[in-house]
């Protein structure tokens, strides 16, 4: 299956109170975990590149080809997206698209509401002309991850509706009490205004800095319209302490294969959860 766009995914998954999840990647064995982890479980995945990673991992073009070939290389089935995090801008969506990526999301959540709207309409523009979907944020997701540093501002259910009625975006990520990164306590979503803006807007909603979220606050996030999962924290804590152990215990270790493996499969194993706890698995 050749990489697709994420909208008829999405659209699936609100009509049908699942959510798809997104994965973020951070090097080759992300990209092999994810793809692995969701053709064993039949689950739709969108690949996530984060704007402020892209150059580590090579570029634009680099991650395109590294998940398209690797889906020829696997013989990966389920529907794949590949996705740019938290674009920082229209031109860096544009050159995300350019490279192949089928899904970007700009993320005017810091601009004013008329500048994140005006952004997001230049980027609808030239991503729906070449069939690529689009990701906006209103409010601020808080906390720190991969360079994104914020404090938690909820999203307003005026600014929600005028973005997305203005822009035609295909999903929304609406800011309401998540954070990037770990939690300090346990999270506590705006369930309230969560229901009134999904209601409003009538899109697939996004959950960003889902990591850490207890199980039942993500279901309920769910039912009242998100489609669309973010992970990276929980995945990464993973691979790190399989590495942590591994090199600790074995001190003379030196073959990549030998701690990169183990920690694949560790992100393997927490996107399988991850995909059954979402209810994706079986859905592609």
């Amino acid at each position: 299956m050749t990489i697709v766009n994420m909208k008829a995914m999405l659209n699936h998954a609100l009509e049908n109170e699942y959510a798809v999840p997104q994965f973020n990647l951070n090097g080759l064995p992300w990209a092999k975990a994810f793809l692995k982890s969701a053709q064993a479980e039949q689950s739709p995945v969108i690949i996530a590149a984060s704007d402020r990673v892209v150059d580590f991992l090579g570029g634009f073009s680099t991650i395109f080809v590294m998940v398209n070939e690797l889906m020829k290389e696997y013989n990966i089935t389920v529907p794949v997206a590949l996705h740019l995090d938290h674009g920082r801008s229209v031109e860096r969506c544009k050159a995300a698209i350019d490279a192949g990526f089928t899904s970007v999301m700009i993320d005017g959540s810091h601009a004013t509401i008329a500048e994140n709207i005006e952004m997001t309409k230049a980027v609808t523009s030239y991503a729906h002309s070449r069939g690529v979907t689009v990701e906006a944020e209103v409010g601020t997701v808080g906390g720190n991850e991969d360079g994104l540093i914020g404090g938690i501002q909820y999203a307003k259910l005026e600014d929600c509706v005028a973005l997305v009625e203005e822009t035609g975006v295909d999903a929304l990520a609406a800011a309401l009490g998540s954070v990037h990164g770990q939690y300090v306590g346990e999270p506590k979503l705006g369930f309230k205004e969560m229901s009134a803006i999904s209601v409003a807007v009538g899109i697939p909603l996004v959950l960003h800095g889902a990591s850490g979220i207890p199980e039942d606050q993500v279901k309920r996030a769910i039912k009242l319209g998100h489609a669309k999962i973010n992970i990276n924290t929980e995945n990464n804590i993973a691979f790190a302490e399989v590495l942590r152990h591994m090199l600790t215990k074995n001190q003379t270790l030196f073959d990549p294969q030998a701690y990169l493996n183990p920690g694949q499969t560790a992100i393997e194993v927490a996107a399988i959860a991850k995909m059954r706890e979402f209810g994706s698995s079986g859905k592609a």
